[in-house]
């Protein structure tokens, strides 16, 4: 069996937390390690094979660092050039799984879901692993632990026996996310189920099912696939192809219309962490009902969300609060109003605000850095070097720049020039010379890097080489 991740999406209901460039499944939000990391080590230890990871093509160096900080090998990590939805996503795992096994079964998952009883999850694979054996198409229902609104649900039809027990069921009908009266109807009848956005199949019994309802986006993921390329660690998918594909979901496009679809329930603690409530629900509390994360003090406060990333946060006679604290943003909200962060959000967005889309600290392939300080013709980075990796050779049309190590040796080549730098020496670029960082040594490499001049925005790098491949 091929784990398929779908690690695509932004997040923004999570916002400040979650970024366009450093979405919620990269954030570890419920544990040490994120939330693509915990998807990854919650599967069964047999029978499965190294997963397939779609993701956005921004997305791609994070997806490989934090494979790599857990030692999972994959089995291609799939470059989504736009966002297509379910459907074509999962044809592309698909199509790229029969090439190396005409019977590969694929259990496709979100990077973003929390699953609190791991037994509970792998007795579900099993079950589901059975009906997928008989070309069934299994989705995973979720047992409603009450109404909800925010969810989908299925509605269960006929009993699936396998050796005398109940394994699941029929699908009878989906059903778009009701309303509160309609939510309380499905939870009181016993028949509705969450819809988890998980499924497990023969990649031939989908591709087939394609054929039959959704020929046009088989159409389109055939020759994209024809036509991908490897970059590094990467499948690359052509943009020009890819893009006319029809945008649609695996619900839409294929399971409310095929007679295949059964459901095999899930009763193990799942939540989609669609916001910050959802957080609340999971995290432990204390006797006054609050959750704290990071630098927190309370005084007569109940029922509140804390979530501190660096400085101190007080709430003194407050109740029923959503408060997180970023390295450039602070967030406060009513809980029954988290789900208008999207009207913040879509302001930024508008305004075009920074915060929309990056933290203050940006990680990138070779490492990150944190933008501690601005003014007019200035600016200054903390810059993190992972050892043995290089910033790319490149050079500056309007600023200067200055580093100062402050840890580890620096390995700085100007013009025809390379030296060692090492901790509390400093060295200097001047506009327009062609330069290059590296880390030569086995700890990180940390320096301060005081920029000055006219402009001094990321777009005025003008690569001459690059290892990850981001050069002109």
């Amino acid at each position: 069996m091929i784990p398929v991740i779908l690690a695509g999406g932004n997040g923004s209901r999570l916002w400040p937390k979650s970024r366009v460039a450093y979405p919620k499944q990269f954030l570890a939000l419920t544990t040490d390690e994120s939330m693509l990391q915990n998807t990854l080590s919650r599967l069964p230890k047999e029978g499965m094979q190294a997963p397939i990871i779609i993701c956005n093509e921004a997305h791609r160096f994070l997806v490989a660092e934090q494979l790599r900080q857990v030692a999972t090998h994959h089995n291609g990590i799939i470059l989504e050039p736009v966002g297509r939805n379910t459907a074509p996503a999962i044809t592309l795992a698909a199509l790229n799984a029969l090439a190396n096994d005409p019977e590969a079964t694929l259990l496709v998952l979100a990077a973003d879901h929390v699953i609190q009883d791991e037994s509970a999850f792998a007795t579900a694979i099993k079950d589901a692993e059975i009906l997928a054996a008989q070309d069934k198409l299994v989705t995973f229902g979720i047992v409603p632990q009450q109404p909800h609104t925010g969810y989908g649900y299925i509605q269960s039809g006929t009993s699936i026996q396998h050796q005398q027990n109940t394994i699941g069921f029929t699908v009878s009908s989906f059903k778009e996310k009701p309303d509160m009266r309609t939510a309380q109807d499905y939870v009181g009848s016993g028949q509705y189920f969450w819809n988890s956005g998980m499924f497990m199949f023969k990649a031939k019994t989908y591709i087939a099912a394609l054929e039959q309802f959704a020929p046009e986006i088989l159409q389109y993921c055939k020759a994209a696939v024809a036509e991908q390329s490897l970059d590094l660690d990467f499948i690359r998918i052509p943009e020009t192809i890819f893009a006319q594909c029809p945008d649609d979901s695996i619900d839409y496009a294929i399971m409310e219309h095929t007679d295949a679809a059964v459901m095999v329930p899930l009763d193990a603690g799942w939540s989609d962490v669609g916001s910050w409530t959802s957080l609340w629900d999971l995290a432990e509390k204390d006797a006054h009902g609050n959750a704290v994360s990071g630098d927190v003090m309370l005084h007569n406060a109940k029922n509140n969300y804390v979530n501190s990333e660096g400085r101190l946060v007080t709430l003194i006679g407050c109740e029923d609060l959503v408060v997180v604290e970023t390295k450039d943003a602070v967030m406060v909200a009513k809980q029954n109003a988290v789900q208008d962060i999207k009207h913040i959000v879509n302001q930024l967005k508008a305004t075009e605000r920074p915060e929309f889309e990056f933290h203050r600290e940006v990680f990138r392939p070779w490492g990150s850095y944190d933008s501690i300080d601005h003014g007019q013709r200035f600016q200054v980075k903390r810059i993190s070097v992972k050892p043995n990796e290089k910033l790319s050779v490149q050079m500056h049309h309007h600023r200067a720049e200055h580093w100062i190590v402050v840890s580890g040796t620096a390995k700085v080549t100007i013009g025809d020039k390379t030296v060692l730098i090492s901790e509390n020496e400093s060295t200097y670029i001047p506009i327009g010379e062609v330069h290059a960082l590296e880390n030569p040594g086995k700890i990180p490499l940390e320096l301060i890097e005081v920029q000055s001049g006219s402009y001094l925005g990321e777009d005025d790098i003008v690569r001459f080489s690059d290892r990850y491949g981001r050069s002109e």
